[in-house]
């Protein structure tokens, strides 16, 4: 027999010598850490696939919006939209030169009405050198109404009414009319009245 001492005493005798509970204990632990870290990581792995999911989401919305604004564009319309603007601008321009030159007009107009109104006023109540005809009193009482009432009448160079300014006030509108004898003047009242 090689070994004096029964070899299953040898064996116990070895293993008995060997300190296995830290080698456990370091494997469970590490054990525990697997399984920890596996577990983050599959969560880890699950909030990026749902982040994904919903980015992929956007995308998809986006792009069919932009698909959708690409299809809707249409160069013929925006050029003709331009154009559209571009006149109304234009009109929009000329009537504001319009309504300046309107405005120098009536400038000048109340220039020349300030001048007559010195005039009269230095004339006094009793009137200038010369007696007045029934007539001129007429027409001078009805410049006097019409221009109470917002209306003021301008005679041409052979002295005849033929034009009459109206202003509205309230509305800030000013109306040009040129008074034409073939129409009737109760067409003209009932215009004035509209107006006003």
């Amino acid at each position: 027999m090689l070994l004096d001492e029964d070899p299953a005493s040898l064996i116990a005798q070895c293993t008995s010598h060997f300190k296995l509970d830290s080698d456990r204990s370091s494997l469970l632990r590490i054990s525990d850490s697997l399984s920890t870290l596996s577990s983050f990581r599959q969560q880890h792995i699950s909030s990026l696939q749902s982040t994904l999911t919903r980015l992929n989401r956007t995308h998809q919305t986006l792009a069919s919006n932009h698909n959708h604004t690409l299809s809707q564009h249409n160069p013929t319309t925006h050029a003709s939209e331009i154009l559209r603007l571009d006149t109304e601008k234009f009109k929009i321009a000329k009537q504001a030169s319009d309504l300046e030159m309107e405005g120098e007009r009536l400038e000048g107009e109340l220039s020349r009405l300030g001048g007559v109104l010195s005039d009269l006023e230095a004339e006094g109540v009793e009137g200038g050198e010369r007696e007045k005809g029934p007539e001129e009193d007429a027409t001078v009482l009805k410049l006097k109404v019409y221009r109470s009432l917002g209306i003021d009448v301008e005679a041409d160079t052979a002295g005849q009414y033929n034009k009459a300014v109206i202003r509205n006030a309230t509305k800030g509108d000013v109306h040009v009319v040129n008074i034409d004898p073939k129409f009737s003047r109760n067409f003209y009242t009932n215009y004035f009245w509209r107006t006003m």
